[in-house]
């Protein structure tokens, strides 16, 4: 029998390095949404993100058609993945990296919450209690009354729930719907809705910012492969708690290129909601405790529906759905 120390470890690396990578990404649309408008950003994102995603469905050799088997679902899922786009690329452009991933980190409370009308789940009380003090860690973050309430606050907070929105209708459809229909769906809509803006908000873009967009698409491919590689090596739950590595990553890249340093309420509260994330992927984990296991079987990141969600295609493989 293989070491699963051994394979939880290397998985554990890949999901460290796909954080990684995915904070090398949104340093990357942080640095342009300070320069054009996030739905000009997006719509060249998804235009580039679009042969990536051909090479992909060309593998999948899945057969049906296009139309969805929810299609209520998978247009609440795919407004959900748009609004949370938007959203988290305004965010970036406008607040410091780890107030923002701070915000995101509430994503793992709120799928906690809509997993009991979508997925019918049993939230216990202890995962109640964690909900609570990680939203209660939230308002440190945003320190209403004391601290300036800035629309980017407000777009990191529709970021996360979007983001958990999206997440928890993948848990309910996933195995009905084809992977074509949910990578697409979010991608197309993205396209056709920023195209329609961008005639307002267009300013040219010289040949290294349409490059450095090409380079964020392909970080999130490479992101996507690496969390495929964790999850299939590991355990969802050596895995999962992974993604909170991402507040390193941004307090470094965000002193080395934009000069931030979090305050210390920042990362009181930050830890406050990392701490409750952690728990509650702790206690799905335990047998019994969750039918669903919406956080731990969630793939850690906002869906933007900018990029392809390499998972998509995995989805059948039962440690990654």
């Amino acid at each position: 029998m293989p070491d699963q120390s051994g394979s939880n470890l290397k998985a554990a690396l890949f999901a460290i390095i796909a954080f990684g990578l995915f904070a090398s990404h949104d340093v990357g649309v942080k640095f342009l949404g300070g320069i054009y408008s996030p739905f000009q950003i997006i719509f060249f994102s998804v235009l580039l993100s679009f042969p990536l995603a051909t090479l992909m469905l060309m593998r999948d050799a899945s057969s049906g058609h296009l139309r969805p088997v929810h299609p209520w679902w998978t247009a609440l899922r795919t407004v959900a993945a748009v609004a949370t786009g938007f959203s988290a690329f305004y965010a970036f452009s406008v607040l410091p990296l780890t107030q923002v991933y701070a915000i995101l980190f509430a994503s793992p409370l709120l799928i906690t919450i809509l997993s009991i009308p979508i997925l019918q789940e049993r939230v216990g009380i202890h995962r109640w209690l964690a909900v609570v003090v990680g939203l209660a860690g939230v308002l440190v973050v945003l320190r209403p009354g004391s601290a300036p309430f800035e629309l980017g606050h407000l777009a990191a907070l529709v970021a996360a729930t979007g983001s958990a929105t999206a997440s928890v209708v993948v848990r309910k459809i996933g195995k009905d719907e084809r992977s074509a229909v949910l990578m697409l769906y979010p991608m197309v809509a993205n396209f056709a809705v920023m195209a329609a803006i961008l005639p307002i908000v267009y300013t040219p873009l010289p040949i290294e910012h349409l490059g450095l967009l090409g380079v964020i698409s392909m970080l999130a491919f490479a992101a996507g492969l690496c969390m495929i590689a964790a999850y299939r090596l590991g355990d969802a739950a050596i895995v999962a708690p992974m993604q909170y590595s991402q507040i390193l990553w941004a307090a470094g890249y965000g002193f080395l290129f934009f000069d931030e340093t979090g305050d210390r309420m920042t990362w009181i509260g930050a830890g406050i909601v990392i701490a409750s994330g952690l728990y509650i992927v702790l206690r799905e984990s335990i047998v019994g405790t969750s039918r669903n296991t919406p956080v731990l079987r969630t793939k850690t990141r906002y869906e933007s529906g900018t990029a392809p969600r390499v998972n998509l295609l995995q989805k059948r493989d039962r440690r990654i759905d």
